[in-house]
């Protein structure tokens, strides 16, 4: 009997989730921060790697969701910590981000053949299934490009034309535009303000749901931080969720499917 009465709560909740997708959806330990760290070896010319930790380090300012920006933002800091200063420093970005691209899709832009080929997946269709038997809403809001994006999203996962606003549909974040699009895009009756769940594995992730939160206070916004991957297992683990704390997440979860319509139903609820 609580259970049926708890389905039927479900299917009156009307939530509303939005999926970052990088460390969330896919791990991309070995895809996007790899080529992050192969262009900033390139344009160091050999001299300068960043581990894990450093480019961690970098996010965690908040600032730096898009990886292009991120490698340049490495590179000029590498240099100026050489004495250069940052207006003599000779970098084109274009071709950081051609060469970006070059390790990250592959070479050949019709069939690629790069470190995105390999992502592991952090989570299966069934669970969005579940989301939506639940009736809860999903959708995607990403700093990635939208072919990056649906390379993953429809050709790995199987799903079709899901909402998804990525890097070319709105400013990058913390800014909340394309969170906010999502949402409206995804909600039935815009009047009812319905509650909504963020999902992200990043500073940025967390300062966009309170951004959100401060041009829409009459809704219930939630955010809840995944811990990626690479974080998992290694003495970075607890600093890292105390970041996402510190940056205004509600809850932090180890795995993107820990968030079952039950967690919906309690965080919505609070």
């Amino acid at each position: 009997m609580l259970n049926q009465e708890l389905d039927a709560e479900l299917k009156r909740l009307a939530a509303i989730v939005v999926f970052d997708i990088d460390g969330v959806v896919r791990d991309v330990s070995g895809s996007y921060r790899r080529a992050l760290a192969d262009t900033v070896e390139r344009f160091t010319q050999n001299a300068y790697r960043p581990t894990s930790q450093e480019i961690d380090l970098l996010k965690s300012e908040g600032a730096w969701n898009n990886d292009w920006e991120a490698s340049q933002e490495l590179v000029y800091r590498y240099f100026e910590a050489q004495g250069t200063l940052r207006s003599s420093i000779d970098l084109n970005y274009q071709e950081l981000v051609t060469f970006f691209q070059s390790k990250y899709r592959g070479t050949d832009s019709e069939h690629w053949t790069g470190y995105i080929c390999a992502e592991p997946l952090l989570l299966e269709p069934a669970y969005l299934d579940s989301l939506t038997q639940s009736g809860i809403r999903w959708g995607f809001f990403s700093g990635a490009t939208r072919a990056s994006a649906n390379y993953v999203l429809e050709k790995r996962l199987g799903l079709q034309s899901p909402v998804l606003i990525a890097m070319e549909d709105a400013p990058g974040k913390p800014n909340p535009a394309g969170l906010l699009d999502s949402v409206q895009r995804l909600e039935n009756e815009p009047e009812q303000m319905t509650p909504v769940i963020y999902v992200g594995d990043t500073v940025a992730d967390m300062v966009t749901i309170e951004r959100s939160r401060t041009l829409q206070p009459d809704r219930i916004w939630i955010a809840v931080g995944v811990l990626p991957p690479h974080v998992q297992q290694n003495a970075e683990q607890t600093h890292y969720v105390n970041t996402l704390f510190q940056a205004g997440a509600d809850v932090v979860l180890n795995n993107v499917q820990e968030l079952t319509p039950e967690k919906v139903f309690e965080l919505t609820r609070l």
